[in-house]
């Protein structure tokens, strides 16, 4: 899969093997999904960046883990003659999985992969609002974790 990390701010920064796990976990599940000829946009930020994200694009007025912007939810023009398909945009705060991991008693990398995982799979289709996708979600997550061999 062709993915593209970035910063906001630019400021930011992760341990190279982190990012290398970000690419490489992009990569198996474009591969698990038939989508690895696809463009992927990941920004890794801070809660104050994703906080402003999701009071503007979900009318949520607090910071989150993850959001996700499928490109075929949206208005965008179709691109014609194309050799990828464009799956969309994860936002990942940084500050919110740091918590989260220590909450959840596991690494830093663990939950940033998981928060990717989760993310590529609403840019795939998948939600979580009603039980049973809910259920099905859980059972992709676990299932592509398992794949990365990537557990605590």
């Amino acid at each position: 899969m062709n993915t593209t990390i970035s910063f906001e701010p630019e400021t930011l920064t992760v341990e190279e093997n982190l990012f290398e796990e970000i690419l490489r976990a992009a990569d198996v599940v474009g591969k698990i999904y038939g989508v690895e000829n696809s463009e992927l946009s990941i920004t890794l930020t801070d809660n104050e960046h994703i906080h402003a994200l999701n009071k503007k694009f979900r009318g949520i007025d607090k910071a989150t883990d993850v959001l996700s912007f499928a490109f075929h939810e949206s208005d965008e023009p179709e691109i014609i003659g194309a050799d990828f398909d464009i799956l969309g945009d994860i936002i990942i705060s940084l500050e919110r999985a740091k918590v989260q991991a220590d909450e959840f008693g596991h690494s830093f990398l663990r939950e940033i992969i998981f928060l990717e995982v989760h993310g590529l799979l609403h840019l795939l289709g998948y939600d979580h609002i009603e039980e049973n996708d809910r259920q099905e979600m859980e059972a992709e997550q676990k299932f592509i974790m398992n794949e990365l061999k990537i557990s605590s």
